[in-house]
């Protein structure tokens, strides 16, 4: 887990502090949008980065601009529909694109 000076804990000295770990879902459409006009080249074996993908937020760190971005962990599946997935570990994602599960 990331320890961060914005990690929300849980748990007390004696018994042990553990990072709260909250689901969430990353709303990969807006995390990853095309540009506008952008030509449309399908690859079958590609990230498929629609829909939503479940996560665990874990940490989280404020911009410059006063935007929050969660530390998240992820997966992203294929279009092929294949059983591995891409797993992604401690990405920075803007906290428009999360939603609590």
């Amino acid at each position: 887990m990331l320890n961060s000076p914005f990690t929300v804990w849980e748990g007390d000295n004696v018994h042990g502090r553990r990072a709260v770990v909250t689901g969430v879902s990353v709303r990969l459409d807006s995390l990853f949008a095309r540009a506008p006009g952008a030509a449309r080249h399908v690859i079958a074996t590609g990230l498929d980065l629609t829909g939503a993908a479940k996560g665990q937020l874990h940490g989280r760190f404020p911009s410059v601009d006063g935007d929050w971005l969660g530390v998240v962990n992820y997966e992203i599946g294929y279009a092929d529909g294949r059983q591995g997935k891409l797993y992604l570990v401690d990405q920075l994602v803007p906290f428009h694109v999360l939603r609590k599960l």
